[in-house]
C-alpha cells in the first residue's frame, strides 16, 4: 500500500492518536516529534527513525524498507549509541544524511533530550547574598 493511503486511512482514527485541548498528537513509535502529521509518521511512511532511552545512551531504530511489512520482528534495525551529546549528534547527522534528510532537526533535537536527560545535575553553588538586609536575614 501506498503511504498516501495509509495516512488518509489511520490519520484520524489510530490507536495512537492523542486528542487533547484541540491538538492531535501521537504515540506511535517513528515519530519523532509527536505531531500527528504525515511527514513525521512512523506507520504510514515507508523510512522512519525511533530514539528512545536505553540504560546508557539511546536506541536508535532504522525501519527497514527491503523486509515485507508482515515480518514485524526484522522489521527495524536497532543500534545503540553510548556517546556524549557531540558524538551521537554527529553519527546521526551521518546516518540520517543518506536514509532521511528532511528528519534530521527533529532526529537531532529528540537525541539531544534523550542524552541530556540521561546526565546527572551539577551540583549548584550556593547563591551569593547581595546587599545588607539579604545578609542579617540569614544570620538572624
Amino acid at each position: 500500500m501506498s503511504s498516501d493511503l495509509i495516512w488518509l486511512l489511520t490519520r484520524d482514527q489510530s490507536s495512537f492518536l492523542v486528542k487533547r485541548n484541540g491538538i492531535q498528537l501521537t504515540r506511535e513509535p517513528g515519530n519523532l516529534l509527536n505531531k500527528n502529521s504525515l511527514k513525521y509518521s512512523g506507520l504510514a511512511q515507508r523510512k522512519t527513525i525511533d530514539i528512545q532511552f536505553a540504560e546508557k545512551g539511546a536506541h536508535i531504530t532504522l525501519k527497514k524498507t527491503s523486509v515485507p511489512a508482515h515480518k514485524h520482528a526484522k522489521l527495524g534495525h536497532k543500534t545503540t549509541i553510548q556517546k556524549g551529546v557531540r558524538a551521537s549528534s554527529k553519527s546521526v547527522t551521518n546516518l540520517l544524511s543518506t536514509y532521511r534528510p528532511d528528519l534530521q532537526k527533529a532526529a537531532l533535537a529528540r537525541l539531544t533530550r534523550v542524552t541530556e536527560a540521561q546526565q546527572k545535575p551539577k551540583a549548584q553553588k550556593p547563591k551569593k547574598l547581595r546587599g545588607v538586609r539579604a545578609r542579617k536575614a540569614t544570620v538572624a
